[in-house]
């Protein structure tokens, strides 16, 4: 963003105008703030021209109804986004270009986390719209919210996106299994003059030969056994629209004569019937599979890859973008906390080796994984050593490496290694992306963050709390009384706690190197 960018808070309420500029101004930002009904000559008075203001933030208590100031700073200049704040609901029967530039609502009152957040995707929206604004004929522009991330190649397929978004021609999405070929699909069909028509998506591999025809085409009553009735294919149903053919290298031969037919006379006929029914779709198709090297070999008919090729797209994989990573596990964050499918946070060690691993799965085993810690983990924060083994072998070698030093022998002693291994399980946080979006309870989050770690403790030293309290750093009568807090029950709690209490006036006399004031801290609220 350039430093004339700026925000434009409109509000009638001149009390809380002054507070909100009172925390933009706190955050840098540049302002601009009016009534309802003099944007515009407060605009002109600054000789702010319309790309200057990257975000309008609209509150509900205006003059103006919501609508019509929309479409005053959409007519204003189309990529202006819009944040709503307060309790209001936008109405549904608005136009869509109107719709799709809210890109975020915030409550009342406020928080800095949420406000960040909406101010974050809002430049973004202005930035990417912007960036496209010269390639023309994009109907309409909300790309950056399901292609998530701000590495080279991803920067790259959206330039790409927005160059054939609004053109009539078929484009090939190639890539390995789960990297976003169907979301690519999606966002060029929204971003097309036939958004307002059907997207209908179709896996080529998933259907049986002998039936995909029938599911392409449709049928007429009688064609084959089962036939009961006339029946309509994709093709009749994505009419005006889209049809998303998924893993096109798996469709048989036979049925690629078929396809070459409709998309050179774009008209066909069911199966079993005579009557010819003209196409209008756009094609878009995908697969994982190399078509060159399947014509060479005869599997695939070169005629109909030149069809599909015109403008080929190809998703880079998730390891040549791991600077993604972090983004998209906060994408995939919210999204599960939106849907109230639970929460869990990764600390910046996990996030590291996360980065460096060679996700042969792309995106889809990166969602995998995180559905898998919000379960086993949920509302904590995942450790290094929290994460399957095939994650946590990343990090010896790479650590060594950073420190000029050999990796160190599996066969050494593994009490001097676990210590470095707890160590790596409460380090600070320090992205700002591991914070939940809607806040949360520090207090509590440390009391069970406190928790979960003696457990830990307990486990690792067989209910031994002399031993446990040793790996903690505090005090023996210490852990005795945070176990009583948290109702821990270990078998050797007893014979422990006569140990402590006839320990304790020596421990007074004699402090241990290890007093709570100091490692110990960390798990103090």
């Amino acid at each position: 963003m350039t430093a004339t960018n700026k925000v434009l808070v409109i509000d009638d309420d001149a009390n809380r105008r002054h507070d909100l500029s009172t925390i933009l101004n706190f955050l840098g930002e540049n302002l601009l703030t009016s009534q309802s009904s003099d944007w515009l000559s407060v605009c002109n008075e600054t000789e702010t021209s319309p790309t200057e203001i990257c975000v309008a933030l609209l509150a509900s208590s205006t003059q103006v109804a919501l609508p019509d100031l929309m479409a005053e700073l959409y007519e204003w200049d189309a990529g202006i986004p819009f944040v709503l704040l307060g309790d209001q609901e936008p109405d549904s029967a608005l136009p869509s270009p109107l719709l799709t530039r809210i890109t975020a609502k915030l409550p009342d009152p406020l928080t800095y986390q949420l406000l960040l957040d909406a101010l974050h995707k809002a430049k973004l929206f202005h930035e990417h719209y912007n960036r496209l604004r010269d390639v023309g004929g994009i109907k309409d522009f909300n790309m950056f919210h399901s292609l998530v991330g701000k590495s080279k190649p991803i920067q790259k397929i959206r330039h790409m996106m927005g160059q054939v978004a609004a053109k009539e021609v078929s484009v090939l999405i190639t890539g390995e299994s789960g990297t976003g070929k169907e979301v690519v699909a999606r966002n060029l069909h929204l971003n097309s003059p036939r958004a307002d028509k059907p997207f209908i998506p179709i896996n080529c591999g998933a259907i049986p030969r002998e039936l995909l025809e029938s599911e392409l085409f449709g049928h007429v009553k009688g064609a084959f056994t089962g036939a009961i009735s006339d029946r309509a294919g994709r093709f009749e149903l994505a009419d005006g629209g889209t049809l998303f053919l998924d893993e096109i290298g798996d469709m048989p031969l036979s049925m690629q004569v078929k396809l070459l037919r409709v998309l050179q006379e774009r008209s066909f006929e069911r199966v079993g019937g005579v009557k010819t029914i003209q196409s209008d779709v756009r094609i878009l198709a995908a697969t994982h599979k190399n078509l060159e090297a399947m014509i060479s070999q005869g599997e695939f008919r070169q005629d109909l890859y030149y069809r599909l090729n015109v403008f080929p797209i190809e998703m880079p994989p998730l390891r040549d973008r791991a600077e993604d990573v972090p983004l998209l596990l906060n994408e995939l964050l919210t999204i599960m906390e939106r849907e109230q499918r639970g929460s869990v946070r990764f600390n910046s060690a996990a996030i590291e080796c996360l980065c460096r691993y060679d996700w042969p799965g792309n995106v889809r085993e990166l969602a995998n994984l995180v559905e898998r810690m919000a379960i086993l983990y949920p509302h904590g924060i995942v450790g290094v050593n929290d994460l399957p083994e095939k994650f946590r072998n990343l990090t010896d070698a790479a650590s060594s490496s950073k420190q000029g030093t050999e990796p160190t022998p599996v066969a050494e002693p593994q009490a001097q290694q676990e210590p470095a291994e707890y160590a790596e399980q409460v380090l600070p946080i320090e992205s700002s992306s591991l914070l939940p979006l809607n806040g949360i309870d520090l207090k509590e989050y440390l009391t069970n963050l406190e928790k979960d770690l003696i457990e830990k403790a307990l486990n690792d030293s067989e209910g031994v709390v002399a031993r446990a309290a040793d790996r903690l750093h505090i005090r023996r009568t210490t852990l005795v009384e945070k176990m009583r807090k948290f109702n821990l029950s270990k078998q050797q709690f007893d014979e422990s706690e006569q140990y402590d209490q006839a320990d304790d006036q020596e421990e007074g006399a004699e402090q241990s190197p290890h007093t709570d004031t100091g490692q110990a801290g960390t798990l103090r609220h």
